[in-house]
């Protein structure tokens, strides 16, 4: 369950192993520049994977930390760092996906083309800059393939490598419907990866014609 999958990892490299371990941090002692710290790469991450557009993520970011700010003092360790935050992610990016125009869906695709400006790309040459890019366009390209709750569960089963259980209370379902899910979205994503890689296939017989 919590494996990466072998031929996306294969076919995506850093951009789909992104998941780093989770760094948070003593609920005794965590304030909220700990956590603002420790979680900002985690929430920008996920609030890219979970399909909102580049031009809005920061927005979207924000107003999670401001709602991870307000309730910090009410956590109590009732659960894990990693579920409550994304908790929160999940319902703010949610919220921004109601409030979308068919004007900003439209646009989302052109601007999915400026993830390469995110900071994850690190001190990389420019080489790898522009491999690393390709890849997130190509992550961000398949993932788009998947409906939103799909998505949802990929993204944190594959790509944060988190456990059916971890995901079950981040979404607050049950951990059968969750994996069921997450394999549904395994399929939908594998057989996406499939067509891009005939297409690219194609194209290679094509320009060599």
């Amino acid at each position: 369950m919590t494996q990466a999958m072998p031929r996306a990892s294969a076919a995506l490299g850093s951009a789909a192993e992104a998941a780093v371990p989770w760094p948070v941090t003593d609920p005794d002692r965590a304030n909220f520049d700990v956590v603002y710290d420790e979680c900002f790469e985690f929430v920008w991450r996920s609030v890219r994977r979970l399909g909102i557009d580049a031009g809005s993520v920061e927005d979207v970011v924000q107003e999670v930390f401001f709602i991870v700010h307000r309730r910090l003092p009410d956590f109590g360790g009732r659960s894990s760092y990693k579920t409550w935050i994304y908790s929160i992610v999940l319902h703010v990016v949610r919220h921004h996906r109601r409030s979308w125009t068919r004007k900003d869906s439209q646009r989302a695709p052109e601007m999915a083309t400026r993830l390469d400006e995110l900071p994850d790309l690190g001190c990389r040459g420019p080489l790898e800059q522009a491999e690393t890019a390709d890849r997130v366009r190509l992550l961000d390209r398949l993932l788009r393939e998947l409906d939103d709750a799909k998505r949802e569960v990929f993204v944190l089963a594959h790509l944060e490598e988190m456990t059916t259980s971890e995901i079950a209370e981040a979404l607050g379902e049950n951990v059968n419907t969750v994996y069921s899910r997450v394999r549904a979205a395994r399929a939908e994503f594998e057989q996406a990866l499939e067509r891009h890689r005939a297409r690219q296939a194609w194209e290679a017989r094509g320009s060599h014609e």
